[in-house]
């Protein structure tokens, strides 16, 4: 009778030892290497993101932003790549060389090839982490979902769909309409 073998979990140090310029997420002892690079709805759903959410935070401490590629190690030893980061300011000593801990929110941008991912396991993890607030950008279905977190789960805050505009309980008197994000 043959007997499987399981494969042995990665750790940080795994992930540490990749290639420079390497990109990949461990993820419950999985390294997963992120490839193609993103398609052009993609890269201007973030850049838009991250312009408008740049400007609403300059001249206001509230915290820190920051783009991809940057890595975010979580509590649980899981090292992940979202889109977009930010890390309010009265959490600022989890930056270090990366982000180490919980960032207040993350933004997934959802790409066809991993939507499941950012969907389920994600969402999973990152609530399991305490990320406070995580957002779904989907370019495709041009939608954002907002959810927030309550004890350990993520419950929804909004859904929203053009023309709507986006706003964030972590952010107060951020609006962005969704046309910006997908123009």
């Amino acid at each position: 009778m043959a007997t499987l073998k399981a494969r042995p979990r990665k750790t940080a140090e795994d992930f540490m030892a990749l290639p420079p310029g390497t990109l990949a997420e461990l993820i419950e002892g999985e390294l997963l290497i992120v490839s193609p690079s993103p398609v052009e709805r993609h890269q201007s759903a973030v850049g838009q993101l991250f312009m408008a959410m740049g400007y609403y935070l300059k001249g206001r401490p509230l915290g820190r932003l920051f783009l991809a590629p940057f890595d975010v190690h979580l509590p649980s030893g899981d090292i992940v790549e979202p889109d977009l980061v930010f890390v309010a300011s009265a959490n600022l000593g989890i930056i270090q060389r990366w982000i180490y801990g919980a960032p207040d929110l993350l933004i997934e941008v959802v790409s066809p090839d991993g939507a499941a991912r950012d969907r389920l396991v994600k969402r999973t993890l990152y609530a399991r982490n305490g990320v406070r607030e995580y957002w779904l950008v989907d370019p495709e279905e041009r939608s954002v979902e907002v959810l927030g977190l309550s004890g350990s789960l993520y419950v929804p805050l909004s859904f929203l769909r053009e023309p709507a505009v986006l706003t964030s309980p972590l952010l107060p008197g951020f609006e962005l309409p969704l046309s910006e994000i997908f123009a």
